[in-house]
């Protein structure tokens, strides 16, 4: 691999050369900083590959729309970053009505804490000789016994109370089952019983989506104040925008991987220049065929641009998949499939990136370099913090068979990551890192990926191959 410190071939401008995103979640923050960075420096990129989050960031760097990523009210710094794959409103709902019962019931306890701690006060005055006071406090504590745990009084209100709390918790899980059922964009059949129904995907992912479209839709429709249409509309308006003026200052290539969990195999849907597209799109492949896994955004796929979006971002398990019905003219027949995100992608993103003629590629990962000895950290307790350390423990691990894998496949392979990074890919709100004592924010991840842009990439590889090859020529 080609590292920033000593990069064994000179970074050219002259090659054809592909930036490929690729992380979960928090990740996009980090991928914006990147960008921002590579914007300002006028790094030449004629490809963004991505998977995971990572399509968010290429959809908008296709277009030259980065700004909207890093911007303090964009997609990566305003407050609504918190609200990214939350818990589904159902489980919320739930959840909160559960925890209203629990803190009714507990209310007698707390009463009888209170009670007490003023007999006690009572008895210390009484004590120090301070008689009237005392018995004051006693006469308090006796008349506060009386009234609140007379029989018309907590020992009816409270389990009335506590009822109806798990009333609207049951309630609230009963309309998440029955919304299982309601009909959607695209429907199938599902073996799912109530207990799946009501929990399914915990985590949902289409804030993040829902998101991406409206930021993408303003710059699409500029000035003009119009409506955001449906998703296909949109992805066709974002194709047709993004293929008119590729070759244009700003206008990339673009790739994106995603799951298909149906047909057991990755999708990619790629908008490719004209002299790409052949070599790209007629690559022999096995049963089912090419076409049935390399899908054309310029031709007859380009309404499914934002499909690809939202099943990129649905992470296993954790989120429901996206579900995108197929044109019945195709070679999966009309038939709607299940896509999400698969960590491991990778791999696969790397042999199209090279299918796409790319001659050099720069991998921005916001997965931190490997463990060494001397740096365990508490476990994570909490049920997202559990998934977020799982997440990035594989991501770092895949990533490093990726570096084994491509080194010396292409003429460059750049890589930029964090050197400590204590976000998981679901921690949205921040997290306290226990090696510096303090809490992380998602805009500060921002802030890293954008200096570690400069410090691993422009300054050491850009800055340095300039000066050899004028020295060369000298």
């Amino acid at each position: 691999m080609i590292t920033p410190e000593s990069p064994d071939r000179l970074y050219s401008t002259r090659l054809r050369t592909a930036l490929v995103l690729t992380g979960t979640g928090t990740a996009g923050a980090y991928h914006a900083g990147v960008l921002r960075a590579l914007h300002e420096a006028g790094i030449r990129i004629d490809l963004v590959a991505a998977r995971g989050v990572g399509v968010v960031g290429a959809m908008f760097a296709a277009m030259d729309g980065g700004a909207r990523l890093w911007d303090d009210k964009g997609v990566w710094r305003s407050a609504s970053a918190r609200r990214y794959y939350r818990w589904r409103p159902a489980l919320r709902a739930a959840g909160w009505a559960g925890v209203a019962a629990v803190a009714i019931l507990a209310i007698p306890l707390v009463l009888l804490i209170v009670a007490a701690l003023i007999a006690l006060v009572g008895m210390l005055l009484t004590f120090v000789g301070i008689t009237s006071v005392g018995a004051a406090a006693n006469a308090l504590y006796s008349s506060w016994i009386e009234s609140l745990f007379a029989p018309t009084a907590l020992p009816t209100i409270i389990p009335r109370l506590a009822v109806v709390a798990l009333l609207l918790a049951l309630t609230s899980a009963l309309a998440g089952v029955i919304a299982s059922f309601l009909p959607k964009r695209a429907r199938r059949r599902a073996r799912y019983g109530p207990i799946g129904r009501m929990l399914g995907g915990p985590l949902a992912s289409n804030a993040l989506a829902d998101r991406c479209a409206q930021e993408l839709w303003n710059l699409i429709r500029g000035a003009a104040t119009l409506a955001l249409p449906q998703a296909k509309e949109l992805a066709q308006r974002y194709v047709e925008l993004v293929s008119e003026n590729l070759g244009q200052p700003g206008f990339r290539e673009l790739l994106l991987a995603v799951h298909d969990m149906d047909a057991r195999r990755d999708l990619i849907f790629a908008l490719l220049s004209p002299n790409q597209r052949a070599r790209f799109f007629n690559r022999p492949g096995n049963d089912p065929p090419r076409a049935a896994e390399a899908f054309d955004l310029i031709g007859t796929a380009r309404e499914h641009a934002f499909d690809a979006c939202a099943g990129a971002l649905a992470v296993p398990v954790a989120s429901e998949p996206h579900l995108i019905t197929f044109a019945p003219e195709g070679p999966w027949r009309g038939e709607t499939h299940r896509l999400c995100d698969r960590p491991g992608a990778l791999v696969r993103l790397l042999e199209e990136v090279a299918a796409a003629g790319a001659e050099q590629v720069i991998i921005v990962s916001a997965a931190p370099p490997q463990g060494r000895p001397y740096e365990l950290e508490s476990e994570r307790g909490d049920v997202r913090g559990h998934a977020a350390e799982a997440l990035a423990a594989f991501e770092s691990a895949g990533l490093r068979d990726v570096l084994e894998q491509w080194t010396g496949r292409f003429a460059g392979l750049f890589l930029i990551r964090p050197v400590h990074n204590p976000l998981g890919p679901l921690d949205f709100d921040g997290v306290y890192d226990e090696r510096s004592d303090r809490t992380h924010t998602l805009a500060e991840l921002v802030d890293r990926g954008y200096e570690d842009g400069y410090r691993q990439f422009i300054e050491p590889v850009v800055a340095a191959s300039g000066d050899r090859l004028e020295t060369v020529q000298r």
